[in-house]
């Protein structure tokens, strides 16, 4: 089996309520192999998101460790992390935060220019990469002219433009049918086959896991099975 590309090892993450600590995570250890589709599976309020958080660097465990591409996430300062999220690091979240008067074109674009990608190379890139999830004819288009479904894949093209190490994907298909959530999955299975992307999703849909690689299922902040 190939190193992995992320370890996260007893990792905790505790908030503090007024006089009280919730316990978002306990203990929880996970690998991420490269070039695989994995998903942290749980209801609302299981911990897989504040988990997400933390293996893509927008969170820190309150104890535990989290080794990404080789380095320790937490002995990073904050702008290393910055760094490490702007160039091994793409984001899909549930509200797809595409920029509504930016075509999808350019709203790829925008995120090939916020991580300091090549200006002249963006256009070419920008228009591969819709071309990769099936948008080669809607790139155009403005979000309020798309399906939520085509919304979501313009999130996931922005998301790979700049070649990341790993994709994360925040609840990607909770706003679409079972049908379009599908597709969308699809679409990442097809990054991993074919532009060997590493991609980590949270969902709590059951129909999505024949097609995970590996699956952690969270409950009250725990890993009760994998």
């Amino acid at each position: 089996m190939a190193q992995p590309m992320i370890t996260a090892n007893h990792v905790c993450r505790y908030f503090t309520m007024g006089p009280n600590t919730v316990k978002a995570l306990e203990d929880v250890s996970v690998s991420i192999q490269p070039g695989q589709l994995t998903i942290l599976r749980g209801r609302s309020g299981s911990g897989k998101t504040t988990l997400l958080n933390i293996l893509g660097a927008l969170d820190m465990p309150t104890k535990g460790d989290v080794e990404f591409d080789g380095e320790l996430l937490t002995q990073l300062t904050e702008a290393q992390r910055d760094e490490v999220r702007r160039q091994k690091i793409g984001f899909v979240f549930q509200s797809v935060a595409l920029m509504s008067s930016m075509t999808a074109r350019e709203n790829v674009e925008f995120g090939l220019r916020v991580a300091g990608y090549d200006p002249a190379k963006r256009r070419e890139r920008a228009r591969y990469c819709l071309e990769i999830v099936g948008l080669s004819k809607r790139m155009d288009h403005r979000p309020h002219e798309m399906s939520g479904g085509e919304q979501q894949r313009v999130a996931i093209a922005r998301a790979l433009a700049h070649n990341p190490k790993v994709i994360f994907a925040d609840e990607p298909t909770a706003e679409l049918d079972t049908a379009m959530g599908l597709q969308i999955v699809k679409v990442f299975r097809e990054l991993i086959e074919n532009e060997g992307a590493t991609v980590v999703m949270t969902t709590h849909d059951p129909s999505m896991m024949e097609i995970a690689d590996r699956v952690y299922t969270l409950q009250d902040g725990e890993i009760i099975h994998e």
